[in-house]
């Protein structure tokens, strides 16, 4: 990474610039590590699972479900990021009750029925030596929207035509379409804190070993913490406390609901970009909250809350938060966002500033991203690729 990315993207997000070793926490990747060997290719280790490198696989939505059934699109997508030696792969946002899908074409968990076909993904990419992981969500006041390559993308999906009433924190709605939102009641809080949880208790039965809860992105979880989206009065909205009640209270539903040897991620949106949004020092005190809950890993987004933020984006521009949340709140951090160079991923690692690199858009323009990086870097790892193309490749066959 240019030190000017980093320094631009430090300071919009209130991070100071620090030197490698004085930041404290976990300065450099040492677990697992041979000496002189690329940090990007040390193994991950996190409660009862091992990741076989640093590189995960961002949650990408691929609007390609039916009733939120997985299907053989979604074999092929995670499948080849498998082949391709990714170590941790994270399936896209999936909605724990058909109404905390973003469009009806998103995957879904919410019934018993989804985890047959779930399962088959997960299969495949366990036997090839990587990790399949789900992330959980609620779309919110952002549900029932049209897919992105719908004529009208985004736009609101009629409840005549298939839509569903959205929900929020507060009866407002994100966009200037669609109804105004249902504002949850405190007993309907908890019945999607028990979707989550029951949502988590079929991804094990799915296969997955990696469960991510989706708090970012101004999707139902980050609308509760933000106060540009909560406006409300009781005891899930005004203090920082109230609002952070919901993540907090799913989180403990989850984790007990997990075996005790599945991490737990939390995605957040670590800065709303919006002065009286949700900040970094905000980020910083949930996730000390989160580690006392069990959760073993934040992974460092931004944004969403409001289409006024002014974001500066850039190479590394979401890195300084992982950063500052792993220094401050002692917690593994993933770091994502234009990380599309392996000796731009390696040195965040080495430097100490996140413990694993997500990437999304990147590994669809190379799904064998993770075989060039291990070229790039000179690993002397196994060969990240299956075997069946492996052998025929003169690098693999060279060392």
């Amino acid at each position: 990474m240019k030190r000017r990315h980093f320094c631009q993207s430090a300071v919009a997000a209130g991070v100071a610039v620090a030197t490698a070793t004085s930041r404290g926490f976990g300065q450099t990747v040492q677990a697992g590590r041979r000496e002189g060997e690329p940090n990007l290719f040390s193994p991950l280790e996190l409660r009862g699972v091992t990741l076989r490198n640093r590189i995960a696989m961002s949650p990408m939505c691929q609007y390609s479900s039916e009733d939120g059934f997985a299907n053989d699109w979604h074999l092929a997508h995670h499948a080849a990021r498998a082949v391709g030696g990714a170590g941790l792969l994270i399936a896209e946002a999936t909605g724990v009750e058909p109404e905390g899908r973003i469009t009806p074409n998103c995957l879904g968990i919410w019934k018993d029925e989804h985890v047959p076909a779930l399962r088959r993904v997960t299969d495949f990419v366990r036997e090839r030596s990587a990790v399949p992981g789900i992330q959980l969500a609620h779309a919110g006041v952002k549900a029932s929207r049209y897919r992105p390559i719908h004529p009208t993308p985004n736009a609101f999906v009629p409840l005549d035509q298939g839509g569903w009433m959205p929900v929020g924190p507060t009866a407002k709605r994100y966009g200037k379409d669609g109804p105004v939102p249902h504002a949850l009641t405190i007993d309907e809080i908890r019945v999607i804190t028990g979707s989550f949880a029951a949502a988590a208790q079929r991804s094990i039965a799915a296969g997955f070993e990696v469960v991510e809860l989706h708090f970012a992105h101004g999707y139902l979880g980050h609308s509760f913490l933000s106060p540009l989206m909560n406006e409300r009065a009781d005891e899930y909205g005004g203090s920082f406390d109230n609002r952070a009640r919901f993540l907090l209270e799913t989180a403990r539903a989850v984790r007990r609901a997990l075996p005790e040897d599945v991490p737990l991620f939390v995605r957040l949106s670590c800065t709303d970009w919006v002065e009286g949004g949700w900040t970094i020092d905000d980020s910083v005190k949930v996730s000390r909250l989160l580690a006392q809950e069990g959760v073993d890993l934040i992974d460092c987004s931004t944004g969403g809350a409001t289409r006024r933020a002014e974001i500066p984006v850039g190479p590394d521009y979401q890195v300084p938060f992982a950063e500052r949340i792993r220094r401050e709140a002692k917690i593994p951090t993933g770091a994502v966002g234009l990380i599309t160079d392996p000796a731009q991923a390696d040195a965040i690692l080495a430097e100490g500033r996140a413990d694993l690199i997500l990437m999304g858009r990147q590994l669809l323009r190379e799904p064998y991203w993770t075989h060039r990086a291990w070229r790039e870097l000179k690993s002397s790892t196994p060969a990240p690729i299956a075997r069946e193309y492996a052998w025929a490749l003169a690098e693999t066959r060279q060392r």
